[in-house]
């Protein structure tokens, strides 16, 4: 029987490994990530394995947010589109929010994941 992997890690590029070179957090050396590239493997995920033990997310996770990242016209979801998604289901399924990390080497959106990851924990 295949363990489920109860870690997931949300980046369009990078491995978990990567994310450990410039975070030095050991849960990055871990085995039993699953990782997922985008809005739409993130969701899927979820719904069909239920919530992990730890999410660690990206933000930029299309080309198009490297080339204009002040640009409000993406069409792609971000990081904080799968937050405020993974809110929305914990909500509905009166599930508590699991573990969250977030590895994105985006000042700004990482600011964003992590404070409105943060203040949903709070209610």
């Amino acid at each position: 029987m295949e363990m489920t992997k109860r870690l997931l890690f949300l980046d369009d590029i990078r491995y978990p490994i990567e994310a450990y070179h410039y975070t030095r957090q050991d849960i990055f050396l871990r085995k039993d990530w699953h990782i997922v590239r985008n809005y739409e493997q993130f969701v899927n995920r979820i719904v069909e394995k239920g919530l992990p033990e730890i999410i660690s997310f990206d933000h930029d996770l299309a080309d198009q947010h490297y080339l204009k990242p002040d640009s409000q016209e993406y069409t792609e979801k971000t990081g904080y589109d799968c937050a405020k998604w993974l809110i929305e289901y914990c909500m509905d399924n009166y599930l508590d929010l699991p573990k969250f990390y977030c590895h994105s080497m985006n000042p700004v959106g990482k600011k964003n994941i992590l404070s409105l990851l943060e203040n949903f924990k709070k209610l």
